[in-house]
């Protein structure tokens, strides 16, 4: 199943096996997906590739269908990934997306550049809690990355930076919007402060969602206590029985649509 979803999502296919038998050494590596989206990949980030592409990780567990010209919010972009996979597979979306690493965010403006025709909006800033200014610890020995987390860097291996921080009612305000259809969530723990101090109108403008989970210290940081709280602001939960970390949530009084 996994090769047929690279074939059916990636046209230039063979580069993936060029790469895994040793016979291709770029980096970063240029896919070519459907609908002409091209997606330049720096290869420290093919496994995460292979989640989106190959597994459809984002997508396979949504019960509703992402209709013509989708609203999407991509938190934690990297480097585009998703934000592309969607550019190639939804029907002429708006993309909004957010990465606060540097270097990510670098590559993602990038690859915006060569698909001039996708209609993306990207921004190097953290969604979290709250507006303002948050420390983000983030690994030192590499340019890119995707464990980067809230917090100060506690060991030699991480360092920290600062960044700008927004939240989900200001993604909504400051876009205009009145709906997101699909709302993708990869943010190394803020889901927790992200989803819990969302406004109740705010959330309720949300279709669906898929997001990767991560485990805190607090006692409300995990997967069954953010599951129960979107059961309780309306939405129909389920998690993915091969990745437990893989929450999908989609509006219960859509769910005969």
């Amino acid at each position: 199943m996994r090769y047929i979803r690279l074939l059916r999502n990636v046209t230039n296919w063979w580069l993936h096996f060029g790469i895994k038998f040793g016979l291709n050494h770029k980096d970063p590596v240029t896919f070519r997906l459907r609908k002409g989206v091209v997606l330049e990949i720096p290869r420290r980030l093919l496994h995460e590739f292979k989640e989106i592409f190959m597994e459809e990780c984002y997508t396979s567990g949504l019960a509703l269908k992402v209709g013509e010209q989708p609203t999407v919010i991509d938190i934690g972009a990297s480097v585009g990934l998703f934000s592309f996979f969607a550019a190639s597979r939804f029907e002429d979306p708006r993309i909004i997306s957010f990465e606060p690493v540097p270097a990510n965010f670098h590559q993602l403006q990038r690859n915006s550049r060569l698909n001039r025709r996708v209609k993306i909006k990207c921004f190097r800033k953290a969604v979290y809690g709250h507006r303002g200014e948050i420390p983000l610890s983030i690994e030192a020995d590499t340019s890119y990355t995707t464990a980067a987390r809230v917090g100060r860097a506690e060991n030699g291996r991480c360092h920290t930076i600062n960044v700008p921080s927004l939240t989900l009612a200001d993604i909504f305000e400051e876009n205009d919007l009145q709906r997101c259809n699909m709302l993708k969530m990869d943010c190394e723990g803020s889901e927790y402060e992200i989803l819990y101090n969302c406004p109740a109108h705010y959330l309720q403008s949300v279709d669906q969602m898929a997001i990767e989970v991560h485990r805190g210290a607090d006692p409300r940081h995990d997967i069954q206590s953010l599951e129960a709280h979107l059961r309780n602001s309306g939405f129909v939960c389920r998690q993915n029985r091969r990745n437990r970390n893989m929450l999908y949530a989609w509006r219960r009084q859509l769910q005969g649509t």
